[in-house]
């Protein structure tokens, strides 16, 4: 008797069309990053400098927010005035945490590294019915309880107050819904996922570059099959606008100019290419890591202190542009495999840097050959994943990069990894049935010969 794991989705019992692993897989990776939180969340009560790891420049537009003076002051020693450093959604979810639990307290440190938890621990659901759809029922069953106790899943949401666990769960719904679009005009629908979109880049802003590419992947799928598609993306885009509209009209009013999401890019540029040569990140050129940045950012404001970093990055591209490209490959390979430099000065800044990099590499070596599987057998189905991995970390292999910025990708990783691994038990089981089946034919050929001499 076949396991109904094992079978298309037409054949699986109607009592059976969709188990409930999605259901536990998140209940068990909730029950795990919370044992995590329950250890690490005393790290975030540290009270030096103003509480700065408490959420970071987050942490200080949400207390601002809480005190009465709006989406301003991202770093310590003082009111600077409005910024645009952080995109809005997260300092507004962690402000009304502050509201209800207090300022920098230990109830709310629990709470916000709940809700991260809580984040990775549902993005269990949208990673089940991707793979399902892209690739069936064992597939989606691996992926999810793969996810529930990936390391860097349970690591940047139980241990992280930033956003990637928030942006990951998105992201992976955006594939979800856009998988489905894919058969759908329903301009309800449409709408709906303008405006997941819209609410996504107002988390993240990276996530809007993949937008035209996904969707365009999306409109070019209805085409092939005779459907309009026009409407419908017109639908979606004036859905993005409709969302991102207030944020660009509240920037405008607080800056006097035009600031499209967040106005930090100059500094992330700089962070990454100017200055070391160790490490990939230069915390010296950033107000919260230097102080006479940080009396300058004080004294000018935000818009004049990124003016002059945008200046002077220009200034860095156009004298060292065979650098820029150099450090802009090496970041290619960081992303894909932790790796940076081995060099005793650097591992001494990043000691779980040699153990990060196998688990890293083996994923992606892992997801790759996913990839190519599905290309060889579906390329409709491989392309959407590739639209996802190839543009989404573009801008960060030309600023500076983290193996955090890679986690909203971790998702569709996984899923690829777990197509992997099926592919190698199904060829596996395949290879150890294969003696019984032409056993069974050789005992069905005697048996026939034997019957027709009779």
């Amino acid at each position: 008797m076949k396991n109904p794991s094992s079978l298309p989705d037409c054949e699986i019992p109607a009592n059976n069309r969709i188990p409930r692993t999605w259901l536990w897989a998140a209940v068990v990776a909730l029950a795990v990053r919370l044992v995590v939180v329950g250890f690490v969340y005393q790290g975030f009560l540290d009270p030096g400098r103003d509480h700065w790891e408490f959420a970071f420049e987050t942490g200080k537009i949400a207390r601002s927010i809480v005190t009465g003076h709006g989406f301003s002051n991202p770093y310590y020693g003082g009111n600077t005035g409005p910024t645009a450093e952080i995109a809005p959604v997260f300092p507004y979810i962690l402000a009304g945490i502050m509201a209800v639990f207090g300022i920098y307290t230990k109830a709310s440190a629990l709470a916000m590294l709940s809700l991260n938890s809580l984040f990775s621990a549902l993005t269990c659901v949208p990673i089940f019915f991707v793979a399902k759809r892209s690739f069936g029922l064992r597939e989606a069953r691996w992926a999810a309880w793969i996810w529930a106790f990936f390391p860097y899943a349970v690591y940047f949401s139980a241990d992280s107050m930033w956003d990637h666990a928030l942006t990951a769960l998105l992201l992976t719904l955006l594939l979800w819904i856009a998988l489905y679009l894919e058969d759908s005009t329903s301009l309800w629908a449409w709408a709906g996922f303008g405006l997941l979109w819209g609410f996504s880049a107002l988390t993240c802003p990276v996530v809007l570059g993949t937008l035209p590419f996904l969707v365009g992947w999306v409109c070019y799928r209805l085409h092939r099959r005779g459907r309009s598609w026009r409407v419908p993306a017109a639908t979606a885009a004036f859905a993005v606008l409709v969302t991102l509209t207030p944020w660009l009209i509240r920037n405008y009013r607080a800056f006097h100019q035009p600031v499209f999401l967040k106005d930090g890019l100059p500094l992330a540029f700089l962070a990454g290419n100017f200055g070391n040569t160790l490490h990939w990140w230069n915390g010296s050129v950033d107000p919260c890591g230097n102080a006479a940045e940080m009396a300058e950012f004080q004294r000018v404001g935000e818009q004049a202190y990124m003016a002059e970093k945008r200046r002077l990055a220009i200034a860095v591209l156009q004298s060292n542009p065979q650098t820029f490209a150099w450090r802009s490959l090496r970041r290619v390979v960081y992303m894909w495999t932790g790796y940076w430099s081995f060099r005793p000065e650097y591992l001494r800044e990043e000691p779980f840097d040699p153990p990060n990099i196998l688990f890293c590499t083996a994923f992606t070596i892992l997801a790759i050959f996913g990839w190519s599987k599905a290309l060889r057998r579906a390329p409709e189905k491989a392309m959407p994943y590739a639209v996802v991995l190839l543009v989404y970390p573009l801008v960060y292999y030309f600023t500076h990069s983290d193996i955090a910025y890679r986690h909203p990708l971790d998702p569709e990783i996984v899923i690829l990894g777990s197509y992997a691994v099926v592919c190698w038990l199904r060829a596996r089981e395949s290879r150890a049935i294969q003696p019984l089946v032409q056993e069974a034919e050789l005992q069905h050929s005697i048996t026939s010969r034997t019957g027709a001499a009779y």
